[in-house]
């Protein structure tokens, strides 16, 4: 049988998109579902879209995420080199091109892009225009117009009647009419192979069993296959995987904000709820499982549960998901993931592991942790208002009369602690009669100064201490005797 091997074959051109990242785990985790190698090969043979940079981002994800690379650029198995650039420079295509001349499946053509153009401008409408093989039977011509330099680039010669059927195991059977498929070329003039050419035959070369893209390359398929039939190679297994699109059902784009892996961990997502969430983008379990580590992928993953159907990128359900990894984390580990971010808002000695521990079970992305704690640096402005609660039953009457009897209650504590001064503020509740919202409202709105807060009153108190609490009472007095 024949050992699976798939490859994540990026194009250097900027950041890695989340599509990129969706190709790139479903082939890691094909391949390593099975036990069989996962490739990086870079394809940088459309030297006009190069972005510096874009290599180390590629290399940069790919550990991130943990989907290592058996093999490819500094790791070699036998199979490199992994840059077509390199493999070019060796001659590498230009040889398998010759080979398919030789045979009779490809030709040399010559035509000038000016007529090429004119050829072009002979279609109307959304028409696509075919090269008329002009140079299929140039004879004679060929060698010496080779001899004398003249520029070329090396064509398929595809059938031009019945048709060509292919299998993708997510689309099933699929068949083109061979009227249909261009010449298609397979070195450009620059001597540097097709996206199409090189992808074949670097497949080949690097014993690839299963080749995974996204469904907008269903269309090539018939090109691949007319190729590997000419050399006579075995076809890989085609898995096409569905559009991704944003909420509103259009395809992912740079301007959504959201469209590679780096936008999203600068929006506050963390590597592994990306992960995962990116898995369940067109791919279903067999359970209703939606929390997966990246070895439980490797042991659920079947491509065959592969949806047809466009995956919606959904914000939202990331968003839930990305907090859900934050509530079952270790506690100590999450101080540490925040403790920057933290340590942006908060310059007061305050115990930010404490505060750690409040917000862990209330944020969804780490951008979110600023709002969440900026009024422990400093108290904000806010109105009366902020004291009424329909449900609690206050009012700001009664929210002052609730301040100024607790204010020397408070002033007289020694244990700040946050199960004192509960058990403090629960003594005083019974003792007034009145319902905990009735006390506890007021109360986290005078030390907050907000309506919605990560943890109640007192355990906010405890983290300000006695004279910041204090001090925040007696604001709260003040500005409600005013408004009074």
């Amino acid at each position: 049988m024949r050992k699976v091997r798939t490859r994540f074959a990026p194009s250097p051109t900027g950041r890695m998109h989340v599509g990129n990242l969706r190709t790139a785990l479903y082939a890691y985790l094909i391949a390593k579902h099975e036990g069989g190698d996962f490739l990086l090969r870079i394809e940088d043979t459309d030297q006009e879209r190069f972005v510096e940079g874009a290599l180390e981002i590629i290399n940069r994800t790919l550990e991130e995420t943990g989907l290592t690379p058996d093999e490819g650029p500094g790791e070699d198995k036998g199979f490199g080199p992994y840059v077509q650039s390199e493999r070019s420079s060796l001659g590498l295509y230009l040889k398998y091109a010759k080979e398919l001349v030789d045979k009779g499946a490809a030709y040399y053509c010559f035509c000038t892009e000016e007529r090429l153009e004119a050829l072009r401008s002979t279609g109307t409408g959304s028409e696509v225009v075919m090269y008329d093989k002009t140079c299929l039977n140039s004879g004679e011509d060929v060698k010496a117009k080779l001899e004398a330099g003249t520029p070329y680039v090396i064509r398929l010669d595809m059938p031009t009647e019945g048709t060509t059927t292919f299998v993708d195991e997510i689309y099933g059977e699929i068949s083109v009419p061979n009227n249909e498929l261009d010449d298609m070329v397979l070195i450009k003039s620059d001597g540097f192979p097709t996206y199409n050419f090189a992808n074949v035959v670097d497949d080949h070369l690097m014993e690839i069993s299963h080749v995974v893209r996204g469904n907008e390359y269903l269309s090539s398929a018939p090109k691949y296959n007319r190729l590997y039939e000419a050399f006579g190679w075995e076809v890989p297994i085609y898995v096409h995987c569905p559009l991704i699109t944003d909420e509103n059902h259009k395809k992912l784009s740079k301007r959504s904000g959201h469209s590679s892996y780096e936008d999203l961990v600068a929006k506050g997502f963390i590597t592994e709820a990306i992960v995962n969430y990116v898995a369940l983008l067109g791919w279903s379990p067999a359970d209703n499982q939606e929390i997966f580590s990246l070895e439980e992928l490797v042991k659920a993953f079947d491509y065959h549960n592969i949806s047809k159907s466009p995956a919606v990128f959904d914000e939202v359900k990331l968003r839930w998901m990305n907090g859900e990894y934050f509530k079952k984390m270790e506690r100590d580990v999450f101080f540490q993931m925040v403790k920057p971010y933290l340590g942006e808002v908060i310059s007061k000695p305050y115990d930010l592991e404490k505060i750690a521990g409040l917000v862990q079970t209330r944020i969804e992305v780490l951008t979110d942790i600023k709002e969440q704690i900026d009024f422990f640096q400093e108290l904000p402005e806010y109105n009366t208002a902020l004291y009424v609660h329909k449900k609690m039953k206050t009012t700001p009457e009664s929210s002052l009369e609730v301040l100024k009897e607790l204010l020397p209650i408070f002033e007289a504590c020694e244990d700040y602690s946050n199960d004192s001064l509960y058990a403090t503020l629960l003594r005083y509740i019974e003792g007034k009669g009145c319902k905990n919202g009735f006390a506890m409202w007021p109360l986290r709105t005078a030390v907050s100064g907000k309506q919605s807060t990560p943890g109640g009153a007192t355990e906010i108190m405890e983290i300000l201490g006695k004279e910041e609490s204090v001090h925040r009472i007696k604001k709260g007095i003040e500005l409600l005797s005013i408004e009074e």
